[in-house]
């Protein structure tokens, strides 16, 4: 591979999260290799993991949305009953003007501030507090790695099984933790892992209803319970696994509906212990031998489960399913139809390695001989201009800023995630809104390189005439860091 800028540019923006601000010669030190450079990030699998001793694991943490949610309830409770026996009851020992007059003056004041003392600041509910320490915990891993081809892929996989918060309950408090459990320990480990690990997890659990799901002949149905869901198992075909055109009926949505049913959570109301923790409900799980995808599997418990999406996992149309999502993010939005077929076949020869997959896109001609034609997302976008600034990862910021440019946090607008095309995301509106972020993030900017060091060192000889004009022409130092962030080849990867 030539020593091309243009190259080491798609290292650090298709298969990356840009450059750091303050690494200067880091794009003529990745143009020597750039393919060699994506792919030694894959030999850091130990990178991955995020941890640190606030983040919670989301068992832990349901318990104590629970806890507060009880402790609230009860305050509740204890509000409402003081207030009525306000109204119904005199307080003793207080005089009524009728009896006594009014009181002096003095002694009001003195009796209302004996009565009513200074309130204290509320505290944080427990929530909030799990909520922006996932957010930190995040946001400084992703503005300040190395290895932003794994964060990438972490990123991919998110969006790919896709939660939201739009659920409410728990999930403000184990977005974090879904991703750091299921999405981040399988990146380049097996698809059918992760696939068992999303779909165990509480919170797919409770985002996609299954906890809901009682088989009609189980005895929890046979009680009159609840009946059959089958949202978890429409998503896990069309969107998780064998795609919408992945040939399967509504018979097979069905079916697998009545195989998963019994998967669900034990209650952490229930276990002080063990409770937000995935578990097998016999009496819920529908009996009986069920027919998916042309296979037979005789009647069990949870391993009729497992092995189902076992072959779900390996299944060709999965295959295939997830080869044209990775191409289709990383590289075109019309993925090249080769590179999308030796995906496919690396996927199953390998019984869907990740890493070998990853690799396999990363070692294709087809992924670097592309244009730079799709668009950063707000989050990719976001990130990558805090990396460029060298700015400190604000948490609390960068949710703003993603809210304001439409891809809010864990928040996507359904199970199938964020859209991942190039005009979802460069409408007039939308492109404003980044304007808008670029010029607030250039005059915030502290001590660091003028706008035109900067060109060279986060986009380097990559640099068009017209983008280097427009950054040293601007009338100041916010405005030209505005429009380097703003310019065709920070955009786009």
């Amino acid at each position: 591979m030539a020593n091309d800028p243009r190259l080491a540019l798609a290292a650090l923006h298709r298969f990356g999260l840009g450059a750091l601000g303050g690494s200067p010669g880091e794009i003529a030190r990745i143009a020597a290799d750039p393919r060699g450079f994506v792919k030694g990030q894959l030999q850091h699998r130990g990178a991955i993991a995020l941890s640190a001793p606030e983040l919670m694991r989301s068992d832990a943490a349901f318990r104590s949305h629970r806890a507060a949610e009880e402790q609230r309830r009860r305050e509740r409770e204890k509000a409402t009953a003081m207030s009525a026996a306000a109204q119904t009851t005199g307080q003793p020992g207080n005089p009524s003007p009728a009896a006594g007059g009014p009181a002096p003056a003095g002694a009001q004041v003195a009796s209302l501030a004996a009565a009513k003392p200074a309130p204290k600041p509320p505290e944080p509910q427990i929530e909030q507090t799990i909520f922006q320490a996932e957010v930190r915990a995040r946001s400084v891993r992703l503005v300040g790695t190395e290895n932003g081809f794994l964060e990438r892929l972490v990123l991919f996989w998110s969006n790919h099984f896709a939660i939201s918060l739009a659920k409410g309950g728990p999930m403000r408090v184990l977005a974090g933790a879904f991703e750091r459990e299921t999405i981040r320990p399988h990146v380049l480990g097996r698809f059918a892992d992760m696939l068992m690990a999303v779909e165990k997890h509480p919170v797919m659990l409770i985002y996609l209803d299954n906890q809901q799901s009682i088989g009609p002949a189980s005895r929890s149905g046979q009680n009159g319970r609840r009946g059959l869901n089958e949202n978890l198992a429409r998503e896990i075909l069309e969107l998780h696994a064998l795609g919408v055109d992945g040939g399967y009926s509504q018979d097979d949505v069905t079916s697998l509906a009545r195989i998963i049913t019994g998967w669900t959570f034990v209650q952490p109301d229930d276990d002080a212990l063990h409770g937000g923790r995935f578990t097998f409900a016999p009496v819920r799980h529908e009996p009986g031998p069920h027919v998916l995808l042309g296979k037979t599997y005789p009647e069990g418990g949870l391993e009729q489960g497992e092995e189902a999406l076992a072959d779900i996992a390996r299944h060709p149309a999965t295959a295939h399913h997830v080869a044209a999502k990775l191409v289709r993010h990383f590289v075109a939005d019309d993925p090249p139809p080769a590179l999308v077929d030796n995906l496919t076949r690396v996927f199953r020869i390998t019984d869907g390695d990740l890493y070998a997959v990853s690799y396999a896109l990363v070692d294709a001609a087809e992924s670097w001989d592309r244009e730079a034609r799709k668009l950063r997302t707000p989050e990719e976008f976001v990130i990558a201009a805090f990396r460029a600034l060298r700015r400190p990862a604000a948490g609390p910021q960068i949710v703003n800023m993603l809210n304001a440019l439409g891809q809010p946090l864990w928040y996507p607008p359904g199970p199938n995630g964020f859209p991942d095309a190039l005009d979802a995301w460069a409408s007039p509106k939308g492109m404003r809104a980044r304007l808008d972020v670029a010029a607030e993030l250039g005059h915030q900017a502290g001590p660091g390189p003028n706008p035109n060091e900067l060109v060279d060192i986060v986009i380097g000889a990559a640099a068009s005439a017209e983008t280097r004009q427009a950054v040293s022409r601007a009338a100041s130092r916010a405005e030209g860091l505005a429009l380097l962030l703003m310019a065709p080849e920070f955009q786009r990867r």
